[in-house]
């Protein structure tokens, strides 16, 4: 979405259920990548696999992944040689999924808890490993969050969730640390290639997740 300044950002938005028209909960986000870079639209069927495990093409990342893979759209890229990048999707169980907005983290943070470049999760990889394993949206947020503070991040990223009831924005600050905030449901949210969650209420257990 460029600006008047000629720069770029990638543009998130979530949207409570009583905040739409027809009740409809909504999540969205535009991609500052090439103009000429294209994407394909895949469906990807339910099925079985035994030995499923994901190994990153873009670093070291690895993780063994559930046997059952549950149906889901993507978008991933032309190429896969930078990485699968399917970047968004909704699964079998009405769970969506867009990552990512790219966002920063200062030196003092990255001092204490830095980002695992060649091991951690990036970008490429979290559709993959999170989308077809889920029920829900606070479903989605808790594997992400377990798989950065398993394995470690690569990068900082906002990530977007969203099933029938619930809208969720995760933020991941440091290598392996995150913080998910629930929607309100008669709110929205919009965000451009920043962290953005600035307070947290440790005891809310239903609207944070950390």
């Amino acid at each position: 979405m460029p600006n008047k300044l000629g720069r770029s950002s990638c543009t998130s938005i979530l949207i409570g259920k009583k905040a739409s028209i027809d009740g409809s909960v909504i999540i969205g986000r535009n991609e500052d990548a090439k103009t000429a870079w294209p994407k394909h639209l895949a469906f990807n069927q339910h099925q079985i696999k035994e030995n499923n495990t994901f190994r990153s093409k873009d670093n070291k990342f690895t993780i063994n992944l559930p046997t059952e893979i549950f149906a889901y759209s993507s978008t991933p890229e032309w190429t896969d040689k930078y990485g699968v990048f399917e970047e968004d999707g909704i699964n079998e169980y009405h769970v969506a999924m867009s990552a990512t907005e790219s966002a920063y983290a200062n030196d003092r943070v990255q001092a204490l808890d830095p980002f695992d470049e060649e091991e951690g999760i990036l970008e490429e990889a979290m559709v993959t490993v999170v989308l077809p394993y889920v029920k829900t949206a606070r479903e989605g947020v808790e594997r992400l969050g377990k798989i950065i503070e398993e394995h470690g991040a690569a990068e900082a990223d906002g990530i977007l969730f969203a099933d029938r009831d619930e809208a969720w924005y995760l933020e991941i600050g440091s290598g392996h640390h995150y913080v998910a905030r629930r929607i309100p449901d008669d709110s929205y949210a919009v965000v451009a290639n920043q962290l953005s969650i600035q307070e947290v209420d440790f005891s809310d257990k239903e609207n944070f997740i950390t």
